[in-house]
């Protein structure tokens, strides 16, 4: 039965009030729940870890080529980037584009992320200490993609920040910090724009003077004996540098604020080096940046004995999942030492996050050397939180820091 009783599209739900409430209320109630958004159309919200796996590992029924984000923040569906970005396509397309972008992410490659990542860490941390504290969400957070992009992309340090301002403005297109009082649209087209623009610029150039980053990769490879349209290059690097730019510094502050929020496991981790492994992998699950991701269906479905139609967008809540009783005891507690623990916050299956080694080594550098130094965080003023029920992120956390050994 089709209802309404939260709105999942609303955003304020996501910067004021209490996500993770409604989403336990609908994994109890409407699990698979038709979210209304006026004049017949809406979507469908899947809260339940097994539903939303399943659904993850079935592409012939629903399909990510018509977007992964509701409201086109990539693209709409009538965008020539279906097919042609790596998270809009499916078999056989994604297996072809996956097989390309994967020389970007070799063991090779997250190598020279992490050295680029330790030393922006230790660097950042080293200002904030200094200070006494200061913002962590812009003064610490933000240098773990720019170690990624530094290795990934071979950026300079100007093109880092660009790229890192410029992306955080597409995200957070709805969030005032962000569009300035400019039409939310024309931010997120305009945002687009810009960052296609500096990739085709990088291409130029690496077509000129090539180099072992990704785009000169992209430029050598081929797909069924064909070389990769500039297109695809451009679409897949937007798609690495958004995904990898807007993830890990989010989490890593939202992981602080775990920490801060629970002091028993700030304690426990200190006394504990042992833990960072299982640690790391409960901040990916408490934190699920990634709210969720979109799909479409193919063709009529029935999950738990409701109808989803033909051509009906269906959104997977990541961050419902993970808080799932049914897989995870005691979800609601937040336990560093928790196993096993399969959370999705980098999707299931063929759509894993292609970045997500990268991104466990940035949060992994990050969170060792606050443990090996015994670094303190106390809150210093009010949070506050992007404007976004896309990607859970915080904006702002002042802090003071102490260090206890």
């Amino acid at each position: 039965m089709k209802t309404r009783l939260i709105d999942l599209n609303d955003t304020e739900l996501f910067v004021s009030g209490d996500p993770h409430a409604a989403w336990a209320h609908l994994r109890r109630e409407s699990p698979v729940y038709w979210n209304d958004v006026g004049d017949g159309n809406g979507f469908w919200a899947l809260t339940r870890y097994q539903d939303i796996a399943d659904v993850y590992r079935d592409p012939a029924a629903f399909s990510s080529s018509q977007g992964t984000v509701m409201g086109g923040s990539y693209r709409s569906g009538a965008d020539s980037a279906s097919g042609r970005m790596l998270i809009c396509s499916d078999p056989p397309e994604h297996r072809l584009l996956r097989q390309q972008l994967h020389q970007g992410f070799t063991p090779d490659m997250v190598r020279r992320v992490s050295a680029c990542v330790t030393e922006n860490v230790r660097a950042a941390v080293d200002r904030l200490l200094a200070a006494g504290g200061g913002d962590f969400a812009t003064e610490v957070a933000p240098v773990l993609p720019a170690g990624l992009l530094r290795a990934v992309f071979d950026l300079d340090r100007d093109q880092i920040q660009h790229l890192l301002g410029v992306t955080r403005a597409m995200i957070g297109h709805r969030d005032p910090e962000w569009h300035n009082g400019r039409d939310e649209t024309m931010t997120l087209v305009g945002t687009q724009v810009e960052i296609l623009d500096l990739f085709a610029e990088l291409i130029e150039r690496r077509r000129r003077e090539p180099g072992d980053d990704l785009v000169s990769l992209l430029l050598q490879s081929e797909i069924n004996g064909r070389p990769m349209t500039e297109s695809q290059i451009l679409y897949n690097c937007l798609n690495v540098a958004v995904g990898g730019n807007e993830t890990t510094p989010y989490t890593a502050t939202a992981g602080v604020l775990a920490l801060i929020e629970h002091p028993d496991q700030a304690d426990r981790f200190a006394r504990d080096a042992a833990l960072l492994p299982t640690a790391v992998e409960e901040i990916f699950r408490w934190t699920s940046t990634n709210a969720y991701v979109q799909r479409t269906a193919t063709r009529d479905v029935e999950i738990r004995g409701t109808l989803i139609g033909r051509g009906q967008s269906v959104t997977l809540w990541n961050a419902s999942a993970n808080r799932d009783e049914d897989q995870f005891p005691d979800a609601g507690r937040f336990d560093l030492a928790r196993t096993p623990n399969q959370h999705i916050a980098f999707g299931i299956g063929a759509h894993r996050c292609i970045g997500m080694n990268p991104a466990r080594a940035e949060i992994t550098i990050l969170f060792e050397h606050l443990r090996s130094l015994g670094v303190r965080f106390q809150l210093a003023g009010p949070i506050e939180r992007l404007r976004s029920n896309f990607m859970l992120g915080i904006k702002h956390m002042p802090v003071t820091v102490t260090v206890t050994r």
